[in-house]
């Protein structure tokens, strides 16, 4: 399978494209994120937490791109006092919340 084939199945444009609108709608509605995160107004991180309350309480995926922005708002303003990007391994990993199907397919070949 090809990169492009890969990313036409894993990754999705349309989110990108209504996470896009929401910066647009948020610069007229909050002004500019430089000043709001950069000066640090505003938590990315806190307001992260509140759109995945609402999308745990509602299902509405519009929290979804919110939420997403917000993350970009950190990386790009980051509050943490430890923000920093280093590419980590898998010994690393935040790990994920379930099994996944590479690791249920290795489980199923390890114990035939």
């Amino acid at each position: 399978m090809t990169n492009n084939e890969i990313m036409q199945r894993e990754y999705s444009e349309e989110f990108d494209q209504l996470r896009k609108n929401r910066v647009l709608v948020s610069f007229h509605k909050y002004g500019p994120v430089a000043v709001n995160f950069g000066q640090k107004c505003v938590s990315a991180l806190g307001s992260l937490d509140k759109c995945l309350d609402k999308y745990k309480e509602t299902g509405n995926t519009e929290y979804l791109c919110d939420a997403a922005n917000y993350l970009m708002f950190e990386y790009m303003y980051p509050q943490h006092d430890k923000a920093h990007f280093r590419p980590t391994d898998s010994n690393e990993s935040a790990g994920i919340d379930g099994m996944s199907i590479k690791e249920m397919e290795r489980f199923d070949h390890e114990h035939r």
